[in-house]
């Protein structure tokens, strides 16, 4: 069968994607209204997704409920959690689904055709036919509910989104991100949470939910991708024939509106809470934020992530550095965000006091007029183009399929104009013109225009209030009792009824008969050869060598490792810390600014890393390596080992006022990585009780040894510059 044969389609383009040696289809289901984007190749790793468009109007978290209780079943596969039970038969490489700021998306991949097909339906019957309409249930259980234990008990609320939306508004960084998409587009669909405000998510009501499915999860407000190797026809006639054939196209507007330009900048403040035993004192939150035009503009597409890197990202970039030297945060950040239909651009400070304000604003203008007059260095500029490039060329996006990424990125243009999904996927044209005009004050206007000048921008300020969560909580409490004292005594016996009924819903297996309905992989579905090592052991100079000759798209990846057993245990946390400050401090040759620059300009990166890997017999018998990274362009690979070796064996660790910057933000860096990842935290700080192997991994210790080093610096730095000196030699 072929695409022209497909009579339910209508293909509104048909051409190839050369940046991605690919052939790109736009379809358009006749019927329904469907939109369909085909990027057809040879990549056996194929991914499906279907998406939606799903603004929402307030903060109850609708599409963040829906986007999990579709997954609890459906028409012809009802069992509880269908996808606990098809991972069991399943050779899926991806298999999830997640709800952002205007759109809602469902995708699989997987390398096996049956098992791809498998997941395919799983999905397709679970956005169109999900079992959220027969069983309250399951609205109760993954949104929210009342629970009440017995008539002596307090009522409670309780809810998978609801308590994962908790623990998100717990975090200072979540807050900080939804107080600029609030204060930015305040007219709009993005300053709603659609995840779901803790406050705001038991006021959704059942049939709100319920109208919210039946509105959005319609065809003509779909997105179906397809990527890779496969019959595309044979899956588009099947998606017409099992679903999409079925359905009227209707009258649905969705569209994401644009927010009015401010005629002035807003200022905003909030507040996070903090322990009873965390200070107040340099934990606020400072940051300046602007829109930059819409996500369509595929030239400001990049050069705003060029400039991110050149003003912010790198080490010693110019707006960083002018912060931290001015004393304003222990840790900048921000750079942009293209996410949206209005992309922004922020730069924050981290651990600082509300009184800087002005003083943070004031070094981010004279800085950002200082390079407007004085001009970028255009060696920044090329290192943030080339590694850009460079990440645009390799699509490694480690563990996710690439052509999972792809299609996300589709979505970045397809989401607000139907005949665009691939814009930003065809970037080599744009990535030589952004190359042009490094010798033109191209990027500099850009700073001027949306940075300097843009009277669409706010300043959001994050304030620390100790017992806050405290005091929410006890707050919810009165409310909650004063909910039950309301009650009649029916309605308590009800509530408690209920209470019970959902537990036994929850406890109840799905029978047997459903379970078998899950398709599920049979032997002789699978390859029966395993894929072949390509590993080849060779000796240089008495060095053991392992060589991987795969293909690799013209880039060498290139690691060197380092035995560190012999490091005593108390020692271990200073690995951690010369693992930072390998490449961030000045070399013999260079700046530390300007060696990143160079890294950039002739390699993928740089890196540093613990490697280790313990024994499949022995769980006390481990090795542990000191790992030094990179990737280059094979012609590039001298000037690769040449940084590294400089990296290697002149880094200035002497430099007293680079290390304690490096210091401040790495513990700033993993406060907030220990709090939004606790559960991981507490987990391998558990496992250091009975495997030697995990306290290189242990967390809690690192973090403990920066805390000391920074709030005792001056006293510790000379033994901290010795001991890194030994490591390094």
């Amino acid at each position: 069968m072929q695409l022209k044969d497909l009579q339910a389609y209508e293909i509104l383009e048909k051409r190839p994607i050369k940046d991605l040696n690919s052939e790109g289809i736009i379809l358009r289901h006749k019927k329904s209204g469907a939109r369909i984007a085909v990027i057809s190749n040879d990549d056996d790793n194929k991914v499906f997704y279907i998406g939606f468009r799903t603004p929402p109007e307030d903060s109850t978290g609708v599409a963040h409920i829906i986007e999990h209780t579709v997954l609890c079943g459906s028409d012809k596969y009802p069992v509880k959690d269908p996808f606990v039970e098809l991972v069991k038969g399943s050779l899926n490489t991806f298999l999830n689904a997640m709800t952002y700021p205007e759109k809602t998306i469902y995708p699989v991949a997987s390398c096996n055709d049956k098992d791809f097909q498998n997941l395919m339906s799983v999905y397709m019957d679970a956005v169109f036919h999900p079992n959220i309409y027969k069983y309250q249930e399951i609205f109760q259980q993954e949104g929210w509910h009342y629970e009440l234990e017995s008539e002596d008990a307090p009522v409670t609320i309780n809810g998978v989104v609801y308590n994962e939306m908790k623990g998100a508004f717990s975090s200072p960084d979540d807050v900080l991100s939804r107080q600029i998409m609030t204060s930015l587009f305040p007219d709009t669909t993005y300053a709603n949470v659609s995840g779901g405000d803790p406050l705001h998510i038991p006021e959704l009501t059942y049939e709100e939910y319920l109208d919210f499915h039946r509105r959005y999860y319609h065809p003509c407000n779909s997105y179906i991708y397809l990527y890779g190797d496969m019959d595309v026809a044979e899956k588009l006639a099947w998606m017409d024939e099992a679903y999409l054939g079925k359905y009227e196209a209707i009258g649905l507007d969705s569209e994401i509106k644009l927010q009015k330009p401010f005629e002035k900048p807003i200022e905003v403040t909030h507040k996070y809470s903090i322990s009873s035993t965390e200070s107040e004192e340099n934990n606020t939150y400072l940051s300046y934020n602007t829109v930059i035009e819409t996500a369509l503009d595929e030239k400001l597409y990049l050069a705003f992530d060029i400039l991110d890197y050149a003003l912010v990202s790198a080490p010693g970039a110019p707006l960083k550095q002018a912060l931290i030297d001015a004393g304003i945060g222990s840790e900048i950040t921000g750079g942009y965000d293209s996410g949206t239909l209005q992309p922004t651009f922020s730069v924050i400070a981290k651990n600082t006091n509300p009184q800087e304000k002005e003083h943070f604003l004031a070094v981010i203008r004279e800085t950002l007029e200082g390079l407007v007059k004085n001009g970028l260095n255009k060696k920044s500029l090329l290192a943030g183009i080339n590694s850009s490039e460079f990440r645009y060329r390799e699509a490694d996006f480690g563990h996710f399929p690439k052509g999972l990424l792809y299609g996300i990125q589709c979505l970045d243009s397809w989401l607000y104009d139907d005949m665009r999904p691939f814009l930003h996927l065809e970037a080599l044209d744009t990535y030589r013109f952004l190359k042009e005009q490094v010798e033109t004050d191209y990027f500099e206007q850009l700073i001027q225009k949306y940075l300097l000048n843009n009277r669409h921008a706010s300043v959001v300020i994050i304030e620390p209030e100790k017992g806050l969560n405290a005091k929410n909580e006890a707050a919810l409490e009165k409310k909650l009792a004063e909910y039950k004292a309301g009650l009649s005594e029916d309605e308590i016996r009800k509530l408690i009824a209920d209470t019970k009924h959902l537990k036994e819903y929850q406890e109840t297996p799905s029978p047997k008969e459903d379970l078998e309905k899950i398709p599920m992989l049979a032997r002789s579905d699978m390859k029966k050869e395993a894929a072949p090592f390509y590993n080849t052991e060779l000796s240089v100079k008495g060095i053991p060598v392992v060589h991987h000759d795969i293909y690799s798209n013209g880039i060498i990846y290139l690691t060197m490792l380092f035995d560190i057993a012999h490091v005593p245990a108390e020692d271990i946390p200073y690995l951690g810390v010369l693992k930072a400050v390998l490449g961030y401090v000045d070399t013999k040759n260079y700046s530390y600014a300007d060696f990143a620059n160079e890294v950039n300009i002739h390699t993928g990166g740089i890196s540093s890393t613990i490697g280790v890997y313990p024994s499949v017999k022995d769980k006390d018998d481990y090795q542990v390596k000191f790992e030094v990274r990179t990737k280059a362009l094979y012609d590039k690979l001298p000037e690769a080992a040449t940084l590294m070796k400089e990296m290697l064996f002149t880094s200035n660790i002497d430099d007293e006022k680079r290390l304690y910057e490096i210091i401040a933000e790495l513990k700033s860096r993993l406060q907030v990585s220990i709090s939004s990842a606790g559960h991981s935290v507490a987990s391998t700080r558990a496992m250091t009780y009975f495997s030697k192997a995990a306290a290189y991994k242990d967390t809690i210790t690192f973090y403990e040894t920066l805390c000391d080093l920074e709030a005792h610096f001056d006293e510790r730095k000379e033994a901290l510059t010795a001991k890194l000196k030994e490591m390094v030699s």
